[in-house]
């Protein structure tokens, strides 16, 4: 597979470059690597203390860990030799080489030496802050794994990782005004600047991209899983804006071109992971991995200038997060892991429940036996009615209070169904159902933010 793939990549000199074309081979290259060294380096993670047990086994037995750092490793090394073949049919314009070669140079032209003022500066550079972005996140993940970094300290560090592309958007493209839906028109006019508001926008999406997925695991193959399903769907949103779909040139175009040279690569990598992770899994993706796909997919969404549309495919990581917000501010008590628990007489995955030492307050106290009656949350209570037991506050446990116990690969089946479900609905949302509050679909003409 590599070899063939290597064959394609030295084809596509003979053209244009052909970007897209080498960006489809350098994946498959990308897979091909990063699953052997997922086998090779297992036994190494191990014996240098990077493993952990399968607490919902039978037989808890010891796999390696963290290996969703190979394929961070293998993604970015990837991306950095993919470097320079969308720019391939501009250096060749830019130099003396090549299609220049019978040109008839000026004497300041030779002095400049190269026609770089023609070169796509700003694209290069929204390229090369995406992986310094990268670089930054796939650190926290790999500190993390190493020292288990407390969420309050770490919550907030994608923030900071997302600063080199957040610069880059502010040099490059600037726009911080919003389309208004059109019964808001007459208050607020077809564009809403929110200026200095939509930066904290889009850090708080490197911020929540991240932690979602980190958050939404603990099963085997729901981190890997959810990604590529997110990545699929954003393929499939991208696709929409290239020919035949979208009638060329158009503005999105190579906004999305450059989103597609991000996510195959991406694809390549996490399919090597959840061949590897998938029930019964052989390793573990660890903090990394969740870290780096979450930045992957923010990224995506802010340089390709589909932010709002990136957050119509995490609805499941949206609930997700909103349903876990109690538990994460300590409003109700949280446990270490909140991962379902495992019935070994019956083989099967049980709501994992935390258990109230003391009594919760009236007003907590009031709020779950509610939420217990809507059936979003499992409350056992003592002979004088205080609550002595509740079930944690994830989706993969609420789906088990819903539909009971089950097996974790069906549960993983099942979570995924949902994912995809909830992204076919958001695209649908995006490209349809929101001409009824918006005058147009972008993909017919120019707006600033989508």
């Amino acid at each position: 597979m590599s070899v063939a793939c290597i064959a394609i990549v030295a084809n596509t000199f003979h053209g244009d470059g052909e970007p897209l074309v080498a960006s489809l081979a350098f994946s498959g290259i990308a897979f091909a690597s990063a699953y052997s060294l997922i086998r090779w380096l297992g036994p190494a993670f191990m014996a240098a203390g990077l493993k952990g047990k399968d607490m919902s086994k039978i037989r808890r037995i010891e796999i390696p860990e963290t290996m969703g750092a190979v394929c961070a490793v293998v993604y970015l090394l990837t991306l950095i030799v993919f470097i320079p073949f969308p720019f391939y049919k501009d250096i060749v314009a830019a130099t003396s080489g090549g299609g220049n070669r019978d040109v008839v140079l000026e004497l300041d032209q030779v002095e400049t030496g190269r026609f770089l003022h023609k070169f796509p500066h700003s694209k290069l550079a929204s390229y090369l802050s995406a992986l310094l972005s990268l670089h930054s996140v796939v650190l926290l993940g790999i500190g993390d794994d190493l020292f288990d970094i407390r969420w309050r300290h770490k919550f907030f560090i994608p923030a900071f990782a997302s600063i080199p592309m957040l610069a880059v958007y502010f040099v490059d493209f600037g726009v911080t005004k919003v389309v208004v839906p059109v019964p808001l028109q007459q208050y607020l006019g077809e564009l809403l600047d929110l200026g200095w508001l939509y930066y904290m926008y889009m850090a708080a999406i490197a911020i929540f991209c991240p932690n979602s997925i980190n958050i939404l695991a603990g099963i085997n193959g729901i981190e890997v899983s959810q990604s590529l399903v997110i990545a699929i769907l954003l393929l499939i949103n991208d696709s929409l804006y290239l020919a035949p779909f979208t009638k060329y040139p158009h503005p999105a175009t190579d906004s999305h071109l450059f989103s597609i040279y991000l996510l195959l690569p991406f694809i390549g990598v996490s399919f090597a992971l959840w061949w590897h992770n998938w029930y019964p899994a052989k390793v573990f993706v660890g903090d990394t991995y969740c870290y780096f796909a979450g930045m992957v997919f923010a990224i995506v969404g802010i340089l390709g200038h589909f932010s709002k549309t990136l957050l119509l495919l995490f609805i499941p990581q949206i609930f997700n997060f909103a349903y876990s917000v109690p538990q994460l501010l300590r409003i109700v008590e949280c446990p270490r892991h909140r991962l379902p628990k495992f019935n070994a007489r019956t083989g099967l995955l049980e709501p994992s429940v935390t258990e109230w030492e003391r009594p919760p307050s009236a007003l907590v106290s009031e709020s779950l036996k509610l939420i217990d009656k809507l059936h979003l949350i499992r409350v056992k209570v003592n002979g004088q009615g205080t609550i002595v037991e509740s079930t944690n506050l994830t989706i993969l446990n609420l789906w088990l209070v819903w539909f009971g116990p089950m097996r974790e690969d069906r549960l993983a089946m099942a979570i995924l169904a949902l994912q995809a479900a909830c992204g076919l609905g958001g695209l649908l949302i995006r490209h349809r159902l929101a001409l009824w509050v918006f005058r147009q679909d972008n993909r017919t003409f120019n707006v600033f933010s989508v």
